[in-house]
């Protein structure tokens, strides 16, 4: 080989090295509740420092977590949105792969809408009619044994609810809007069921049952919230579940049901009146900070309350601040890269 040659295969192992040791773009994937908020973010990033705007890709929380703990190169993302907190199983995923050093940020408040075209008439429901309009199996007549869901109409489950076929659009296994509505809706109908909880001891399914029926009545429509509103504007007679924001930014094509009574609004889901509400959250991987520097100034920038605050700039595209001082201690916390611990994952 010759010197010249020579001289340039060392320059191109030298600019592969830095290529794999840091990079100014930030890499973000998970929910796509938290989706339009982070992407706000990147953008408002890219366009105010001298950083590159962040890929931020929709992938749902559970996606976006498998992604986020596969392992710790920078070949694998940098943070990870997600509309519920990290699961048990994987943050040990985390530490099994080296993601050892993980910070935890709360935004802010969501509701999960249970919505219909404008079109139609107000539509109310309770918690407990709504579990039994999706789940697999429910109560028989005599409320003894459990049976397959023959509900097909909505009216079937009570008199009061009208004589409409029940099609529910809702978000696919990997959703966080999906674990967050099985827990609030379902969980917390079926517990309270003896039915279900003399079961429980034949098959743990039963401890916290939330198995959604698969025979067509609930379809699960991807990640992207918005074929659900497009397919409400062309199905009349069906529902769609999604992030409050998403029912924001489409107000004039859709309405949000009350649950038990209580509208999802921002005042109802703060306060927590509003029955299906949760919170928003996002995920850094400490161990690439020093790689990709863009990472502390994209963390400070979120967290700021012209972000997150009462008249932050997310609030305008339907996030729901924290109460002042949540928003002020979840700050001091993110920013000082408090190190996520399993046992921070058992506190509610």
């Amino acid at each position: 080989m010759t010197m010249k040659k020579t001289t340039l295969a060392l320059l191109a192992s030298a600019a592969l090295t830095v290529s794999l040791s840091a990079r100014d773009q930030i890499k973000i994937v998970g929910s796509s509740t938290v989706y339009p908020f982070s992407s706000a973010v990147a953008e408002e990033l890219g366009a105010t420092t001298k950083f590159p705007t962040p890929v931020v890709e929709s992938t749902g929380s559970g996606g976006g977590m498998k992604l986020f703990c596969a392992g710790n190169d920078l070949n694998t993302p940098d943070i990870t949105n997600a509309s519920r907190r990290m699961k048990a199983k994987e943050f040990e995923l985390c530490q099994k792969n080296g993601v050892t050093d993980i910070t935890e940020a709360v935004i802010g408040f969501d509701g999960i809408a249970f919505a219909q075209d404008k079109s139609n008439a107000a539509f109310n429901v309770t918690r407990e009619q709504l579990a039994l309009a999706v789940a697999e199996e429910v109560p028989s007549k005599d409320g003894k044994t459990l049976v397959k869901n023959p509900y097909k109409n909505w009216s079937e489950i009570d008199a009061s609810l009208p004589n409409r076929e029940i099609i529910v659009y809702g978000p696919p296994k990997s959703s966080g809007t999906r674990d967050a509505f099985e827990e609030l809706v379902m969980q917390h109908t079926f517990k309270k069921m003896d039915v279900y909880t003399s079961k429980a001891s034949e098959d743990k399914k039963y401890k916290k049952y939330s198995v959604i029926r698969t025979d067509g009545v609930y379809v699960p429509s991807g990640e992207n919230d918005n074929i659900i509103v497009q397919k409400l504007t062309k199905n009349k007679t069906a529902f769609g579940i999604f992030g409050f924001s998403f029912l924001e930014e489409n107000d004039d094509k859709l309405s949000g049901s009350t649950i038990n009574g209580i509208a999802p609004t921002p005042e109802n889901i703060s306060s927590a009146k509003y029955p299906v509400s949760r919170s928003l959250f996002f995920y850094t991987k400490n161990s690439h900070k020093q790689d990709v520097p863009a990472m502390k100034n994209y963390v400070e920038m979120f967290m700021s309350e012209n972000m997150i605050g009462k008249s932050g700039i997310l609030t305008e595209i339907g996030l729901i601040p924290l109460p002042a001082d949540e928003r002020a201690s979840y700050r001091e916390s993110v920013l000082a890269g408090k190190k996520l611990t399993l046992e921070d994952l058992s506190k509610k």
